[in-house]
């Protein structure tokens, strides 16, 4: 076994364990030293903040990373990611890698307890990991077993504070995988409930626990008083300083932004871009780039017109998406033109930057060559009498915001220029969870992001069919199988160079056929009240975390 001894977790400055069998003069000598840090402490301690979110998750429970921002502030990872990439110990202090990269054995801090008062230890985690890899549909995160299901042999508990997990076959991103907020620990008790239960309030080991859901209206999360398992990337170990969090879902941004200015809120998320100015004035702004997949047009390559890979690119090319995405968000989000990718992903491939510039000369040849030649009287292209029409669904005021429904408008008033007939199809956010109405024949393009912390959301996105079941993340429907063989062996490649080759030639073959169409990235902005100090927003998926936060007194 090889030891990464590096991970091992270390004590932050000023903070330890102080035994009480120390004296009374010896702990009077120590009064000086302690007394100070122990104020400061103090000083940071209570209040309650008032967040305003946009979206309101269907379920508080994984799945949608509007749930993973609420489970970020409830629940614990076996591990967490810093910005630069680095794993580093959250609940697993140390572990241990096997030369094969078959074999993992973590040890489990000892002492933490989840919020029903359950033992967080290695049985625990085993149980979160059966239910991740269950194929009961009534276990609720089912995204848990897209990521890890086909890699995992066994996950076991030698001893109460010992995990071992096997796999079939090495997994380069597993840790990265296991620090994202799909793998937040549970409480075993708790899991043993229904999915109704459990959608409503999870229970984890977090700094804070979910007391209420109104449905609504807010989610009432309560300060861990006990809380003693924060990550290495937290910027103090301990509870948290402020009581609780009230957690409003304000869905029109002009009342969320209103909300901060008027003194309703203590801190919001995604500030509209017409208030982007003068939110950097008045407010303290905290922003981050998702990594990931970005808010992209996926094209439906498995019926007309988009299974002419000349009408995909002549989409592509009639848009001039880089000045819809400046004029709409008003410089507040960037474009991001590789629709494979997240600019913010390591693996970004950046010579696909300028992949599709804005060319309708070009774009009106493609479809001329592909028979798209005729035109009806009101300038919508026709072949063998069918319009050039295109049903772009959206999920509407749910994945995609104000702002982005506009990059859809002005997309929509371009493409019209060469002759397609875009017909923007908003559905409403309970129907597109359930698939109503987005069945392979309902659509042909429809835009979507997937937050991840590194390429391996590619295996998400790209799988193909396997056994008759349709991979619903691949809505492009595009599935070569030299794509696939790219990203199964970037997957398994230990190797960085390698690695990073083979994902780039992935990110060629999506991008040169055109599958998808880059638009924006999902990007997480913060603005809070000047006398709220120290959120932070996470690496893996940007949530904002809450754990550090203080109300300066």
């Amino acid at each position: 076994m090889m030891s990464l001894s590096s991970n091992r977790a270390e004590p932050s400055p000023g903070y330890g364990r102080r035994s009480i069998s120390a004296g009374l003069f010896a702990a009077a000598a120590l009064c000086s030293i302690i007394t100070p840090a122990a104020a400061a402490e103090d000083d940071k301690r209570g209040g309650i903040i008032r967040y305003g979110h946009y979206q309101e998750p269907p379920c508080l429970y994984a799945g949608w990373v509007q749930a993973g921002y609420i489970q970020r502030q409830y629940a614990d990872n076996l591990v967490a990611r810093t910005h630069d990439g680095q794993i580093v110990p959250w609940l697993a202090t140390d572990w241990s890698i096997s030369e094969d990269n078959l074999t993992y054995v973590f040890k489990i801090k000892p002492g933490v307890t989840f919020h029903d008062g359950t033992v967080l230890d290695a049985k625990a985690i085993v149980t979160n990991f059966e239910r991740w890899l269950s194929n009961d549909p009534d276990k609720v995160n089912r995204n848990g077993k897209l990521y890890i299901g086909e890699y995992i042999r066994s996950v076991t508990a030698p001893e109460p504070l010992t995990l071992k997990i096997e796999l079939a076959r090495p997994y380069q991103p597993f840790l990265t995988v296991l620090s994202t907020y799909f793998f937040g620990i549970l409480s075993p008790t708790a899991l043993e409930r229904g999915p109704k239960e459990l959608c409503e309030h999870p229970v984890g080991s977090g700094p804070f626990a979910v007391e209420t859901w109104n449905h609504g209206q807010n989610v009432i999360l309560k300060r861990n008083p006990n809380y003693n398992s924060a990550p290495a990337t937290a910027k103090h170990q301990g509870p948290a300083y402020v009581d609780g969090i009230v957690w409003k879902f304000l869905k029109d941004s002009t009342v969320r932004y209103g909300s901060l200015v008027a003194g309703e809120s203590d801190a919001i998320y995604d500030i509209p871009a017409v208030d982007w100015a003068d939110a950097q004035k008045r407010f303290k702004v905290i922003q981050d780039i998702t990594g990931g997949t970005p808010t992209r047009l996926q094209l439906n390559t498995a019926r007309p017109p988009f299974d002419d890979v000349r009408v995909r690119r002549a989409f592509a090319y009639v848009a001039e998406r880089r000045k819809a995405v400046e004029v709409s968000f008003q410089g507040s989000i960037p474009f991001n033109a590789n629709g494979a990718l997240s600019i913010s992903t390591p693996e970004h491939l950046k010579d696909l930057a300028d992949s599709y510039p804005y060319d309708p000369d070009r774009a009106n040849r493609l479809l001329d060559d592909a028979g798209w030649t005729a035109r009806s009287r009101d300038g919508i292209r026709t072949k063998d009498g069918k319009r050039l029409t295109v049903r772009l669904l959206y999920a509407g005021g749910s994945l995609i915001t104000p702002d982005g429904v506009s990059v859809l408008q002005i997309l929509q008033d371009q493409a019209r220029s060469a002759g397609f007939d875009i017909v923007l199809k908003p559905i409403p956010q309970a129907d597109w969870f359930a698939g109503k109405g987005r069945g392979i024949d309902d659509y042909e393009a429809q835009p979507a992001y997937w937050v991840a912390s590194s390429a391996e959301i590619l295996k998400i996105s790209w799988r193909p069919d396997q056994n008759g079941v349709i991979n619903a993340n691949n809505a492009s429907r595009f599935q070569p199988p030299e794509l696939w063989t790219l990203i199964e062996e970037a997957d398994r490649t230990f190797d960085d160079k390698v690695r990073l080759r083979l994902y780039e030639d992935a990110q060629r073959v999506i991008v040169d056929n055109a599958a998808v169409v880059g638009l924006f990235p999902l990007t997480v902005s913060i603005a809070s009240q000047p006398k709220l100090k120290d959120i932070w927003i996470s690496s893996r998926v940007s949530e904002p975390v809450f754990h550090d936060a203080y109300f300066e007194k």
